[in-house]
């Protein structure tokens, strides 16, 4: 089943997770043959936790990037064979189905190693160079690979030796057989007495008879013996070659192989198999490195997969998950200001300037005729509320306010009560690390060559602002740095007294320009302000736009 991964901003809020969420939920309901899966590129602010705790809801599961990974070019677990299954049957199958790698497993079930084609002729090439070469040898092979039937079942089913072929004259064959000793041949023969004989006398690990069509046709006595007989239909020649294959795949596979998991990007795996001479690699389980999963091969990395994304309360690159340039955006959902980036083919967009992005997910459970649960309509309630602050923001609009009531009486929650609930959760400054809470909601924005990133977090008290705003300084200063932005901030909200400050990093030429009360340096009082959006990044990108033209 295809998996499509809904996704907010980098620095995810309630809208963004609740918006995700929603949206999944709705998506599965009208394509039950796709996997819609919610996730979040960022960790939660306290405000989302708790909410969703109360909720009972599980929150979208974290996901660093979309960049593709091994599990994007696994498919169904391949043709496997056993460890004393025969070379020949690889070889088969190896040929017969145009794959160049089997994996192989024991008694247990358990992953031993792979049998490629590379192992195949290391084994068929290592016949030709040096001395006589030994075999490991399964009698119960034999009758898989050799067209015949067993005659007698010896005691060592399985054993090493070197074969040897009873065609020469009787001295001439007993003086080779000696020089091998005390390592006994595996004897491959026609019905010649003598040589049979001397073979049962030393008590050989196996004899293979050729030439010989039905058992009534074997008249040598092999009463004393205690090794395998076995008939072969075919002559010498096709004899040893295929007996040769009946070698386990035990003896020849690869069990040596880096720990590769289907968690590992694309890139970094193709790297790790072209820098060896194998065919294909193991994967196992992130969870669980004893869990085979499947095999990739050269094949598999021939095309470069794309993830498919459906991006949520965002629209540029620069604010979404990372890697999403590698992926596949089939819809936006937002209600920013555009900054779209190209996309190869269209896509469905709705974007809609209202005060929250699950206002518009709501609409599209109205616009599909499918009733929302009371579960999903708290979730999309508590959106709206986090990012309209209990609709009193200035880019609360009717529609906003239309789908809090309604959710609201699906949900049977009050909007107040549900509001200020949420909100008695906000951040308390000197309980927070500076650094976390700029970027638990952290958006950046490009204009005139300037970069600027704002963050922005709500508090139910100023009281404690004095004492955290050196550190809030410090921290602002570290995010500009790393972040390579030109001007730094953090809007801090009191969202009951719709009254907030704003903390800069030093850039004197745009403050002197900004409207907003300056009380210190780096520090603007902000009253009946809420909206970093409507309010502030306005402001903000006229002082910018001023500056550079």
């Amino acid at each position: 089943m295809q998996e499509i991964f809904i996704t907010g901003h980098r620095n995810p809020d309630m809208d963004s997770i609740c918006a995700s969420w929603a949206y999944a939920q709705l998506k599965n309901k009208i394509d039950p043959a796709t996997q819609y899966n919610a996730i979040r590129c960022g960790h939660l602010n306290a405000q989302t936790k708790y909410t969703l705790k109360a909720l009972g809801v599980t929150a979208p599961r974290l996901e660093k990037d979309v960049y593709p990974r091994v599990k994007d070019i696994l498919a169904d677990k391949p043709l496997a064979l056993r460890t004393d299954a025969p070379i020949f049957e690889a070889v088969k199958k190896i040929h017969d189905l145009n794959i160049s790698v089997i994996p192989v497993f024991d008694g247990d079930d358990r992953f031993a190693g792979l049998v490629s084609i590379n192992e195949i002729s290391d084994f068929l090439i290592a016949e030709q160079i040096g001395g006589r070469p030994r075999y490991r040898f399964d009698t119960r092979n034999f009758d898989e690979v050799l067209p015949g039937f067993c005659y007698k079942e010896g005691e060592e089913k399985s054993f090493d030796a070197a074969i040897m072929i009873g065609a020469m004259p009787y001295e001439v064959s007993v003086a080779r057989i000696q020089e091998l000793l005390p390592d006994k041949p595996l004897l491959v023969v026609g019905q010649r007495e003598r040589i049979l004989d001397y073979a049962v006398q030393q008590q050989f690990p196996a004899i293979v008879l050729t030439g010989i069509k039905e058992p009534r046709e074997v008249h040598f006595d092999f009463n004393n013996y205690r090794g395998t007989v076995f008939v072969s239909r075919t002559d010498t020649a096709e004899t040893l070659r295929l007996l040769r294959l009946s070698t386990p795949i035990s003896s020849i596979m690869d069990d040596q192989y880096p720990l590769l998991t289907e968690e590992h990007h694309f890139d970094e795996a193709k790297e790790m198999l072209v820098n060896t001479d194998r065919r294909g690699l193991p994967v196992f389980s992130a969870q669980d490195p004893d869990k085979f999963l499947g095999v990739v091969t050269r094949r598999s990395f021939i095309d470069r997969p794309r993830r498919k994304v459906i991006m949520v309360d965002h629209n540029e690159a620069s604010q979404s998950i990372r890697g999403i340039e590698h992926a596949d955006i089939l819809e936006i959902i937002d209600h920013h200001r555009l900054g779209v980036e190209k996309t190869k083919t269209p896509i469905y967009v709705a974007a809609k300037p209202v005060g929250s992005t699950c206002t518009i997910v709501y609409q599209h459970y109205l616009q599909q005729g499918i009733p929302v649960d009371g579960l999903s309509a708290q979730v999309l309630l508590a959106g709206i509320i986090s990012d309209t602050v209990i609709l009193k923001s200035p880019t609360t609009t009717e529609e906003d306010r239309r789908a809090a009531v309604q959710l609201a009486n699906i949900a049977g929650r009050r909007v107040e009560e549900f509001g200020e609930e949420i909100f008695s959760h906000t951040a308390v400054l000197s309980d927070q690390d500076p650094e976390t809470m700029i970027k638990a909601d952290f958006k950046e924005y490009q204009e005139w060559g300037c970069k600027i990133g704002i963050g922005q977090v709500e508090v139910s008290t100023f009281q404690d602002l004095e004492e955290v705003l050196p550190r809030i300084r410090e921290a602002l200063e570290k995010v500009q740095r790393e972040q390579q932005l030109h001007w730094t901030m953090l809007l801090v909200s009191n969202v009951f007294r719709e009254h907030s400050k704003l903390i800069c990093t030093p850039y004197r030429e745009a403050e002197e320009k900004l409207v907003f009360t300056q009380e210190a340096p780096g520090l603007f009082d902000l009253p009946e302000i809420l909206s970093r959006k409507k309010q502030v990044l306005p402001e903000l990108l006229r002082v910018v736009e001023e500056l550079n033209s």
